[in-house]
């Protein structure tokens, strides 16, 4: 019995993580990937136009950290003019977010 559960218990966990990571790459398939890729280069239109960075770099990866990854997801970012560069996606709940940062790190070579 204490077998069974404990199996229980192991599987609902694992389960959770698969759908948190299936959630990440959901959402970045539909709000991120428009500007950074789906493969996380930034060579799209719209990335290229914005000067996106490659996150397939490790050099870019080292640039930031996990909680400024969040902040900008979760706030946005505005050029030093004061021009949108990226929208605030507070709409996410910050485990949605953790999970994109999380993903993000994924693209890392």
């Amino acid at each position: 019995m204490k077998k069974l559960l404990a199996f229980t218990v192991v599987l609902a966990v694992a389960a959770a993580v698969s759908a948190r990571a299936d959630d990440a790459k959901d959402n970045w398939t539909n709000i991120c990937a428009k500007c950074h890729g789906a493969d996380g280069k930034g060579q799209t239109r719209m990335g290229q136009r914005l000067k996106v960075r490659d996150y397939t770099d490790a050099k870019v990866q080292a640039s930031f950290k996990d909680d400024e990854a969040f902040k900008a997801i979760k706030e946005g970012l505005k050029s030093a003019d004061g021009k949108t560069q990226m929208k605030p996606y507070d709409t996410l709940s910050d485990d949605q977010i953790k999970a994109l940062v999380a993903y993000t790190r994924s693209f890392k070579k």
